[in-house]
Order: structure tokens, then C-alpha cells, then sequence
């Protein structure tokens, strides 16, 4: 369910513009634009006044949580594999829905089960397909412990562009540019040494995974190396990641997307990395919850 801009401005007791601004900067989850009008959630909390917090107040929040979920009953493989299982067809569905995917929930999930969806191009059921394929590779990935590495990423690539074959896994030729974005993608002979150079400060990196992974996804999309499907592998790798330190993959909803693109405008204009560290937080926290709630 969702409220107009006047009525949040009375909910909340703010101006009407003040609800748009705070809309535009993402700064209220899950709130999207429709035609010249916003629409927000019905249960969506009054952002607090000021710039975004940092991300740590929540920090230790999911490292308690972490250690129970560590000294709780363990899961069966066949009880993860389950939740993954379920987990991969709603993550399948947001994360291609964000890049302009078209199919429902529910049509992704027909698609998932061998079935095709009428009037909707092929284009889309490959890439419900290839995204699934690729989860489960990293899914494999997590049991083996491996390392993040650039033909890891080509390989999540591969998958994930199913639709392109020539251009899977391999790296842009190209110049690029992203329509809206406050910056440039790297020229395509940068594209290795960037990536390679953080990949190091990565691996070397001593920060909390939260705030190493928010930095790495916005500098790997902001490298941009393949020409299509940046946004989904960049995803897969922070879920990679993610579950190789024992904690549940996290889904970026579409809804979202709002916030998750200012996030990236944040670092890049204003250096401030909070507004991703938040949103990989909230969604952290909100696995752990869940995870919690099933063991008990």
C-alpha cells in the first residue's frame, strides 16, 4: 500500500516539499516515482533530519546477531540449500527487475519452472535463466571458500549474460556511458589495472565486511568493465562475499532502487560512503532477523 506526498507531509508534519527532496535523495526506502508524483510505502518510518548516519550504529547490532546465528542450532545443507533456493527466485526477480526486466514475480518464477510467458521476449526469460544459473554457481563457490578473482567475476558474468553470448565474460572494448550518473565509467584499457587494484585493496582491506563490500560494489560498478550485466554480477559478488563470511545473501528490492542508485551518487559526488553502507545494513540485518526467527 502506498501514500501520496500530501498525505506523508501530514503523517510525518513536514512540507510537501520537504517529502519530494527527501524522495529525490532516496533517503525514504522504497519510494518510487510515478509519472510527476511519488509514491511511498504506507509504513515507511520518517527519515531522520540531517545527513545520512553512518552505518556503524547498526554494525554491531548484526555482529551480536552474527555470533547467535554462529552459536545457534546449525542448518543442514539440505535446509540452506532450501532457503537459497527460495531466496533465489524473489533476488532473481529484483535484481533484473532493476536493470529494466520486465516480468512479474510470478513470471519469473514460471520462467524458473521451465514455463513461458506469453508476449514476453526471450531476451527477458534468458536473463531470469542466466541470473539463476549464476547464483547457483556462487552459491558453490561459498562451500569451496574461493577466492575473489578476476576470472571468478568473468565467470559470474558469463552467467549472468546469458542473452549476449559474444560479449559473456569478457571485458568492454568500449567506451560507455551511464545515463544519469554523476560519473564516467573507466576507458576500456584502464578496465584490468583498475580492477585488479581493487581487488587488492579488497583483499587487504581491515574494515567491517558491511563497509568493505558498500566500497567495492560502488567502485566495481563505477569501473563498469563489461559492456551489459554489471549491475547483476556486481550484486552476486556482494552476496559472494556476504555468504563466504557466514552471513545470509541480501536482496535489493526493487522498490528500493531509488536509494540504491542515490547511494552511488553519494560516494561519487559528496565521498560519503553511508548511504550504501546503510541500505547493505538494513538488508543484513533484516536476513539475520529472519534466520534467527527460523532457528528458534
Amino acid at each position: 500500500m502506498y501514500i501520496t506526498v500530501k498525505q506523508a507531509a501530514e503523517k510525518w508534519g513536514v512540507s510537501e516539499r520537504r517529502i519530494r527532496t527527501l524522495c529525490a535523495e532516496g533517503k525514504i526506502l522504497g519510494a518510487f516515482q510515478e509519472g510527476r508524483g511519488w509514491r511511498i510505502p504506507a509504513d515507511s518510518k520518517k527519515p531522520s533530519d540531517g545527513r545520512y548516519r553512518k552505518a556503524e550504529s547498526l554494525l554491531p547490532v548484526i555482529d551480536e546477531k552474527k555470533v547467535r546465528l554462529d552459536n545457534a542450532r546449525p542448518l543442514t545443507q539440505g535446509e540452506i540449500e532450501r532457503l537459497n533456493e527460495d531466496f533465489a527466485i524473489e533476488y532473481t526477480y529484483n535484481s533484473n527487475a532493476i536493470e529494466g526486466n520486465t516480468l512479474t514475480l510470478r513470471e519469473t518464477d514460471m520462467v524458473l519452472k521451465g514455463l513461458t510467458v506469453d508476449k514476453k521476449p526471450l531476451k527477458e526469460h534468458l536473463e531470469v535463466i542466466g541470473h539463476k544459473e549464476a547464483f547457483d554457481y556462487v552459491s558453490e563457490l561459498v562451500k569451496e571458500n574461493a577466492a575473489l578473482t578476476e576470472s571468478v567475476i568473468k565467470q559470474i558474468h558469463y552467467l549472468v549474460l546469458a542473452d549476449k553470448r559474444e560479449d559473456r565474460g569478457v571485458f568492454r572494448r568500449v567506451p560507455v556511458r551511464i545515463m544519469g550518473a554523476a560519473h564516467e565509467p573507466v576507458q576500456p584499457y584502464l578496465i584490468e589495472p583498475k580492477l585488479n587494484d581493487l581487488l587488492l585493496s579488497y583483499s587487504e582491506s581491515t574494515e567491517h565486511i558491511i563497509t568493505k563490500l558498500a566500497r567495492f560494489h560502488i567502485e566495481f560498478e563505477g569501473i563498469h568493465p563489461f559492456i551489459d550485466g554489471n549491475g547483476r554480477t556486481g550484486r552476486l559478488l556482494v552476496n559472494l562475499e556476504l555468504m563466504k563470511a557466514g552471513f545470509p545473501p541480501i536482496d535489493i528490492k526493487y522498490t528500493d532502487r531509488a536509494a540504491y542508485y542515490n547511494a552511488f551518487d553519494e560516494y561519487h559526488v559528496k565521498h560519503n560512503l553511508s548511504a550504501m553502507e546503510n541500505l547493505f545494513a538494513k538488508y543484513v540485518n533484516e536476513r539475520l532477523d529472519m534466520y534467527l526467527d527460523i532457528l528458534k
